[in-house]
């Protein structure tokens, strides 16, 4: 099956106090490209979104994905979602993924890739019964997700098709585990 993997870097990242993207994580990766490296571990062809300027991230993710300027992302993450799935093109899946989750298994991604290979409509894996990310999409549902804009993703998708979801259990807290603030690269205590 074609299943791409769509990697949404394009955020403004206010609260981190810098480039929380390119940060780099104690093994000198950056943030953005060890999310891009464990999405590309699962899926070959990836598609990652940043926003207009981003110079610097764009050379470091493109050994890694291709990298789309999606010119009007500063709308939100529904516009840069819409903005990979045009460039993606049409697929059998798309396993959509946020840059500032680096901590996320490559087995839980492949846990949700699984699932759209085997005919769920949506997957998401599960972790403490929380939702969290790669976000598995069909392809039936292209349409919808090349119309998104705001900044909600694909929530929409997910609420109208709650019944559709399946929900991945997964042991990997990293799948709810994403870098807003400078202390939330701190390891977690209670995992």
């Amino acid at each position: 099956m074609n299943i791409v993997g769509l990697l949404l870097a394009a955020g403004s990242a206010t609260r981190f106090g810098s480039d929380k993207l390119l940060h780099r994580l104690p093994h000198g990766v950056p943030i953005a490209v060890q999310a891009a490296r464990h999405l590309h571990t699962v899926v070959p062809s990836i598609y990652a979104v940043v926003k207009p300027g981003a110079d610097e991230l764009t050379h470091a993710l493109a050994p890694h994905c291709h990298v789309i300027v999606c010119e009007n992302a500063a709308e939100g993450m529904g516009a840069s979602l819409a903005c990979a799935v045009r460039a993606a093109g049409t697929a059998d899946g798309y396993l959509v993924a946020l840059a500032d989750m680096p901590f996320v298994r490559t087995a839980s991604i492949a846990a949700v890739r699984d699932a759209l290979a085997a005919g769920a409509p949506l997957a998401a894996p599960y972790w403490r019964a929380k939702r969290g990310h790669p976000v598995g999409i069909s392809g039936g549902f292209f349409d919808q997700l090349v119309a998104l804009g705001g900044d909600e993703g694909a929530k929409s998708i997910l609420q109208a098709n709650q019944e559709r979801l399946l929900k991945v259990p997964v042991g990997d807290p990293g799948a709810i585990r994403d870098i807003d603030t400078p202390g939330d690269l701190a390891p977690p205590l209670n995992v």
